[in-house]
């Protein structure tokens, strides 16, 4: 429980920041907190965020540009904000397992479990067609890449739509809503 408390303070400590400096200080402290893995952490955190950021920063950039306002602050802001509670859910959640976190509430352990069981199972057929396609092709043609890109989209679109309707049942009659 008390992992719970200091998560959720810290979490809203990092929220509560206004200071893009005091930002940049809190994520050399979680670097420092990360300690031999500060580099690995710092990629997948980049990789996480990457699209949202780009797509937030130039929309904000467009509205500073027709409002003829400086976006710069708002931007860094904004961006290490994300950077920084990115950074710190990923080390937190690499020292404390996610399904222990949960564990105070039955709803949300259940709600858990349904999740990383399609995460793990979406991995796998992931795993399984680019293998698949691996095995297929020796060369890497552009037009069969691009077919197989829109193969798989389609496959995981189906299956995700009947999934969450199997989940939306199976909740439904465990009573989570009527």
């Amino acid at each position: 429980m008390f992992l719970n408390l200091s998560f959720i303070a810290v979490f809203f400590l990092i929220l509560w920041i206004k200071s893009p400096l005091y930002l940049l200080a809190c994520t050399l402290i979680l670097n420092a907190f990360a300690f031999k893995n500060y580099i690995k952490f710092n990629k997948k955190v980049f990789k996480s965020i990457l699209v949202f950021n780009i797509g937030v920063s130039l929309g904000y950039i467009l509205m500073a540009f027709f409002k003829e306002i400086n976006p710069w602050n708002y931007v860094i802001y904004i961006n290490l904000k994300v950077y920084t509670l990115t950074f710190f859910v990923f080390l937190f959640f690499s020292h404390v397992s996610i399904v222990s976190f949960f564990s105070f509430s039955k709803e949300m352990s259940y709600l858990l479990s349904i999740s990383l069981s399609q995460i793990y199972s979406y991995r796998k057929t992931f795993e399984d067609f680019r293998l698949a396609y691996k095995a297929r092709f020796i060369k890497k043609y552009r037009e069969r890449k691009r077919n197989f890109i829109t193969v798989v989209f389609s496959f995981f679109l189906k299956k995700s739509m009947h999934d969450s309707h199997e989940r939306v049942l199976a909740m439904r009659a465990r009573g989570f809503f009527d």
